[in-house]
């Protein structure tokens, strides 16, 4: 009887804290991730709703721990390549290829839009639950840590994990009609997001001669190719000569891969917490 009793107030004990955190801690933790995430979301350079203010342009000079073949500044503002001015060594004859964008265009990288746009959407799953409102159950804070786990490791993933392309694919992108003066027949270059660095890699090719007696094997889609790597393009065979590949780090990148491992964790913690009480009881009371 005794036991029984205990039992029975033990459990009206762990209700009470259910109920606590259900009411006032998970909406403590929900707002910390919403500030967290707002101020990843600025690391982005998202002007503020309805201020309009324009993003401002960075500079980011290109280096490399190998050789100098490839030198340049680009010129970033916000998910936008607004200016690339590269200088590029030919390993043949030292001769000296400058090219940069023309002053019509810039380049979208997707990665960085698309991060964005997951961040946004945790934002907005967080904000759909504001202080008002009252969960029911632990399943329901367990389904929107999930959503919004989601969105954050898609955001992480999107930077952390560059599109794998064919040389086709490299060769007829709109990249190639960005500079002046054109590119040569001869280059190809491709620019990509990985962790906290933008990349630029410079490709230089010969043209396969129908009667070389190499044997012809396309090669498939990678983030980086090495040189050997044959490919077809306009009914004309290559052979990658000289792979180049540059960077530079863009501190507020890794801001925002911080701020998107800080949110995850605080997510799991109170998926945790939730998960302990299903341990006290028999049944599953959320």
């Amino acid at each position: 009887m005794a036991a029984a009793m205990a039992s029975a107030a033990e459990r009206a004990v762990l209700e009470e804290e259910f109920k606590w955190l259900l009411q006032e801690e998970v909406h403590a933790v929900l707002k910390q991730l919403q500030d967290i995430l707002k101020e990843a979301s600025h690391r982005f350079a998202l002007p503020a709703s309805g201020s309009g203010g324009a993003v401002k342009q960075e500079n980011f000079v290109l280096s490399t721990s190998g050789t100098d073949q490839v030198k340049g500044v680009l010129t970033l503002q916000g998910d936008a390549l607004c200016q690339a001015d590269v200088n590029l060594k030919m390993p043949r004859n030292n001769q000296l290829l400058h090219f940069a964008f023309r002053e019509d265009k810039q380049w979208k990288l997707q990665q960085i839009q698309d991060a964005r746009n997951h961040v946004n959407q945790a934002i907005y799953l967080l904000m759909n639950r504001d202080v008002n409102y009252q969960f029911k159950t632990g399943s329901e804070v367990l389904k929107l840590m999930d959503a919004v786990m989601l969105q954050l490791s898609r955001a992480r993933n999107r930077l952390t994990t560059p599109a794998t392309l064919t040389l086709p694919e490299i060769a007829s992108s709109g990249l190639t009609k960005m500079f002046t003066p054109a590119l040569p027949p001869d280059i190809l270059v491709n620019f990509y997001i990985n962790l906290n660095k933008l990349c630029l890699t410079v490709y230089q090719l010969h043209v396969l001669q129908p009667s070389t007696t190499k044997n012809f094997k396309p090669a498939g889609g990678s983030i980086l190719h090495n040189p050997g790597a044959m490919f077809e393009f306009g009914n004309q065979r290559y052979e990658v000569s000289h792979v180049h590949k540059v960077e530079c780090v863009v501190p507020w990148l890794n801001d925002a891969l911080v701020f998107f491992t800080v949110s995850l964790q605080l997510c799991q913690q109170l998926k945790d917490k939730i998960s302990v009480f299903s341990s006290y009881w028999n049944y599953r009371p959320y």
